[in-house]
Order: C-alpha cells, then sequence, then structure tokens
C-alpha cells in the first residue's frame, strides 16, 4: 500500500475532472505532480505541489489555486481530518486516526507486496561490477563497489526487473603477462629453491602467489617449468583460474555471486574488437589523427603519433580517444569498446557499470562510445564507488597482512564479519568516502547503525517468542477496529514511507537510502519501546502476561518492513542478540 501514489492518483483524477468540466486548465505533462513525505515542520501525513505546478497554466498564484481545490480534494476521502494550505501553495493533509487501521490491515495482509513501485516501467538490466583485474584477492577499495553493485541488483529485483549480474575479467595485457611470471617465478622458488626477484617491481609480491604456485604444481605434474616462454601460454590460463577462484571466494563470503563471468582475451580472440571498429567506421566515428598532451603533462618526451582514435568529442567528451596503439595493439579502450558492444548485442535495456574512484574520468569516454554504437543516449548509467578509509581509536588502520601493500576483503570481514561490512559500506552515498570506523561498528549502541536495527528486530522477536508466536509466519488478525495513539501513529507514518525509500532507491541507483532508512524506523521503534518504561500503555506485553491485537500487528509490520530492507541489503536479522 504505497499512500502517495494513491492520492496522487486521486488528485489526478479530481484535476482533470475539473479540466473537462471547464473551471482548470492543465499543463502539458502532469509528471511534475507529486504527494511527498512533508517538512518536519509540517503537522500532516502527505504533502502535493498540484497547486504549483499547475499555477503557471491557469495565471493565478499557487495560494489562490490550492484554496480552491483544498475542500474538494477532502471530498474524496472521509478519512481526512484536517487539509490546509502552506505557502508556496502546499497543500497538506491529515488523517483521522481510523485512517490508519485501514493501513496496517492492508500492510500486513499484502507485506510480501509492500513496498514494490507498480508503477515502475519493468526493465532488462545488466549490471557489471566489481571486475578486478585476475591478479590477486580483492581488496577493501573492491569491497566497496562489490557491494554497491550487488545492492543495486537486489533492490532491482524486488521491485521485479529482470536483472544479470557480471564480472568482466580482465585477463589481456601487460598486467596478466606480469601475473604469469610472478607465479612462474614462485613455481621456481617452491620446485628449485630459487629467490624470488623481489626487487622487479612490475611483478606481484603477495604472498598469496605461493599458494596459487602451489595448486598448479599439485594438480600439473606434467608441466615443466625450464623455460617461462615455454610454459606461459597454459600457465597463464591456470594462474587466471586460481585467481578469478580466491576471487570467487572473496565475493561469496560478502555474499555476492554473479551470473556471468565475461572474458577480455574471450573478447579479443573472438575479434571482436575489429567487429566493433568495423562498425564504427561505417558511422564514420573513426579515423587516424595524433591526441595532443594533456594541458597539465609536463612530460617533454610526449610524442604526438598517428592513432586510431574514435570520435568521442561528437558526445561531449574533451578529446577523440585512442582505439590503437602506434605499434597497432589495441589499447585497454578498444577492448572496453568491443566488450560492451558484446553487452549491446545482448538486449538489454539499460545497462550499469560501477567503477572505482580511480576510474572516475573513465566515465565519458565509455558511455560516449555506448551512446555511437545504441544510438541512445543514457543507455549506459556509471556510478562510482568513492574510496573507503579504515579507522580505529581515531587513527588510520593498518592489519597485519601476507596479501601485498593492501586490505583484503578477507582481512575485513575476519575483522568485523559480512553483517557489518556490508551495512556499514552502504550506509553512505556511494559518491562522497567513506570512513570505516572499526570501534563503532562492534560497538552495542546507538552509535552503531547495524546493530540498532538487528536489536530492534530481536526486541520485536523476544516479544513473539514470549506469547509463543512464530515471527517468520504470517499474522492473522480477524478484525481490525484499533484505535492506534499518536506516537504509534508516527511510526506507521515511518512504515507508510517505506515505498518512497524503495522508489528512490531504485529510480536513482542509491541504495544507500535504504539501511538509513532502516535506522530512522529503528530508532522511533525503540524510543517508543523506552517509554513503555514509565508508560504502560505503551507496554507490549500486559499485565496477564498477553499481547493485544493492536500491538501485536503493529509489531509485525515493523518487523516485516526491517527483515525486507536488510534482506535487500544482504544482512541478517536475528531473533536474539
Amino acid at each position: 500500500m504505497n499512500i502517495f501514489d494513491l492520492y496522487l492518483d486521486k488528485i489526478v483524477i479530481l484535476i482533470k475532472k475539473l479540466n473537462k468540466e471547464g473551471s482548470l486548465e492543465l499543463p502539458e505533462s502532469l509528471n511534475g505532480i507529486n504527494v511527498d513525505i512533508p517538512p518536519l515542520n509540517f503537522d500532516c501525513d502527505i504533502s502535493t505541489n498540484v497547486a504549483m505546478v499547475l499555477s503557471k497554466a491557469n495565471k493565478k498564484s499557487p495560494i489562490d489555486i490550492a484554496n480552491t481545490l483544498v475542500g474538494l480534494i477532502k471530498d474524496t476521502d472521509k478519512k481526512i481530518e484536517t487539509i490546509s494550505v502552506a505557502k508556496p501553495g502546499f497543500i497538506n493533509i491529515k488523517f483521522k486516526a481510523i485512517y490508519w487501521n485501514n493501513f496496517i490491515k492492508n500492510v500486513n495482509e499484502d507485506y510480501k507486496n509492500f513496498g514494490i513501485n507498480i508503477k515502475e516501467e519493468k526493465k532488462k538490466y545488466l549490471i557489471e561490477f566489481v571486475s578486478a583485474n585476475p591478479t590477486g584477492p580483492l581488496h577493501v577499495g573492491h569491497c566497496r563497489g562489490a557491494i554497491l553493485g550487488d545492492v543495486i541488483s537486489n533492490i532491482l529485483i524486488f521491485n521485479k526487473h529482470n536483472v544479470s549480474k557480471e564480472y568482466y575479467v580482465n585477463d589481456y595485457g601487460n598486467q596478466i603477462i606480469n601475473f604469469t611470471k610472478s607465479v612462474y617465478f614462485r613455481i621456481r622458488e617452491i620446485l628449485y629453491n630459487e629467490k624470488f626477484p623481489i626487487e622487479n617491481t612490475e611483478l606481484y609480491p603477495g604472498d598469496y602467489l605461493v599458494d596459487i604456485a602451489k595448486n598448479i604444481t599439485n594438480l600439473n605434474n606434467n608441466l615443466k617449468f625450464d623455460k617461462f616462454e615455454d610454459v606461459s601460454k597454459e600457465l597463464t590460463l591456470l594462474s587466471v583460474a586460481e585467481s578469478l577462484k580466491l576471487i570467487k571466494t572473496n565475493l561469496a563470503n560478502l555474499g555476492i555471486v554473479h551470473d556471468k563471468f565475461t572474458s577480455e582475451s574471450e573478447i579479443v580472440k573472438n575479434k571482436e574488437v575489429e567487429k566493433v571498429i568495423d562498425n564504427l567506421k561505417q558511422k564514420n566515428l573513426v579515423y587516424e589523427g595524433k591526441i595532443k598532451a594533456p594541458k597539465a603533462d609536463d612530460d617533454k618526451n610526449w610524442v604526438e603519433r598517428e592513432q586510431l582514435l574514435f570520435r568521442s568529442t561528437n558526445f561531449g567528451d574533451d578529446k577523440d580517444r585512442a582505439l590503437q596503439k602506434s605499434d597497432k595493439s589495441w589499447t585497454y579502450f578498444a577492448s572496453d569498446v568491443a566488450y560492451h558492444y558484446n553487452k549491446l548485442s545482448r538486449n538489454y535495456d539499460l545497462l550499469i557499470n560501477i567503477l572505482g574512484a580511480d576510474h572516475a574520468g573513465y566515465i565519458k569516454r565509455i558511455t560516449s562510445v555506448v551512446e555511437a554504437l545504441s544510438g541512445t543516449k543514457n543507455k549506459l548509467i556509471c556510478k562510482v564507488s568513492q574510496l573507503v578509509k579504515l579507522i580505529k581509536d581515531g587513527k588510520p588502520f593498518k592489519m597485519s597482512k601476507r596479501k601485498g601493500d593492501y586490505i583484503t576483503v578477507e582481512d575485513l570481514i575476519s575483522e568485523v564479519g559480512k553483517d557489518a561490512t556490508r551495512f556499514i559500506m552502504l550506509n553512505r552515498s556511494s559518491d562522497v568516502e567513506l570512513d570505516f570506523d572499526f570501534t563503532k561498528v562492534k560497538e552495542k549502541s546507538k552509535d552503531n547503525p547495524l546493530y540498532y536495527v538487528q536489536y530492534c528486530y530481536a526486541r520485536i522477536s523476544s516479544v513473539f517468542r514470549h506469547v509463543d508466536l512464530d515471527i517468520n509466519k504470517d499474522l492473522t488478525i480477524n478484525e481490525y477496529n484499533f484505535n492506534y495513539s499518536n506516537d504509534e501513529i508516527k511510526i506507521l507514518k515511518k512504515i507508510a514511507e517505506w515505498p518512497k525509500c524503495i522508489e528512490a532507491a531504485s529510480l536513482r541507483l542509491e541504495p544507500h537510502r535504504i539501511p538509513v532508512y532502516l535506522y530512522e524506523l529503528s530508532s522511533e521503534f525503540h524510543s517508543y519501546w523506552n517509554m513503555g518504561k514509565e508508560d504502560s500503555s505503551k507496554r507490549f506485553i500486559n499485565d496477564e502476561k498477553k499481547i493485544p491485537n493492536d500491538k501485536l500487528v503493529f509489531l509485525k509490520v515493523i518487523s516485516n518492513v526491517i527483515k525486507s530492507g536488510m534482506t535487500i541489503v544482504g544482512v541478517n536479522t536475528p531473533e536474539k542478540m
């Protein structure tokens, strides 16, 4: 039950009726009309801007139009207690207490669908996220992007969209050659007791390579490691496969499973780069040209060379982009263009890329080429996952590690667990840096948002246990004739905001809205629970050691919303803490 959409529909029907009668002019579009959550200083339940949208078309002030509409709107629903006008033209509606009786009935009886945006056009999405080089375990920087992509997927799936989660394996290029060499030298270290050339800065130094090397030698006794050139091709395949096993384990420990892994080397091998270049040539979007040195570049050795360039400036980019190097090998960008051409061939409505902070400057060129290939603006949406700063006791936190010069996902989960990692990583908008405070995420207090939300669910569960009811089973109430107090209605109003939260999170791809909402709802509940210490009417268990039906269903709808939200976030809701 989305009370905001219900009243938007009522208002639209009303103004169309008035237009048909000739008493009201309508603008070309009614999309600007909304029914929304009112500001805190408004003493009402919902608020609409309809008068302000109609003002220009009717050449009247929003206040005048609002004053005309208030009586007519009130006549549409006998459960409206008051309706008023606030500057510059908001119409504010407050419901009678009986309204919330009907609201809680609908939410309880249809809780599985509560929050789903039935009006949102259902689409087919491809979400690519993580896509870290298969050269070692995932680090903390990958962790935030991984969770962001996974929860965006969960939100869209909750809203009944068709979603595929994909990992692009960058298994082509110099980094893979260097990675394979690193594994080779670790194998030589194991088999022949040779010292690993740590002084070679192109190699990967992490001790995790020892495990990869051991796995390869144990399972491939037939291979000889006398010369790198003789074994490099097969060793590359084996090394990447072992690294992907490690990455998939990291992801699984975070609660993340991708639907598909697409290989860059397969893209290149299948001549997909050449195919997409031909497509762009037919559209006159590639040419031989030179790239000037960047304005801020102090490199005196910069040499302008003839290269194959994509006309990304045709699509708003600041310069054209190289597809081929002077030695005729493909650039990383060319492979990426081919990959997105591959994506487009699979007929998704929208593509979403989750990028790390270091790839923010890459967005314009890749969105440009997708627009060129698809002929559609905004076919590709890119979301940036900003940096994470680890803090403990108020200071930057450095864990002891054996994985290289970074902190791994494995380290993080080992320190605080999957639930805390997912919830806290998601607790702030992805486009700003995040401070991950190890001390706070372990606290059992209001300052730890995960604990506070989980504790809310555990408290509700304890009441159900007290009366021998299973919180996980549907709750059937025969009669809904309850009279909720203002304090209870305050919480029910927060429950009513859940569909708005899902709508914004889905349309704007902003999953942080969900943990923020869950924390606010939990805060409202804990405040009410604590009132029961002084006011017996607010206690859930009465003097007869029973729970009245009004309180029971009240708790049930709160628990259902928390359960639903935490499931989307990918976090557990323990019944005991």
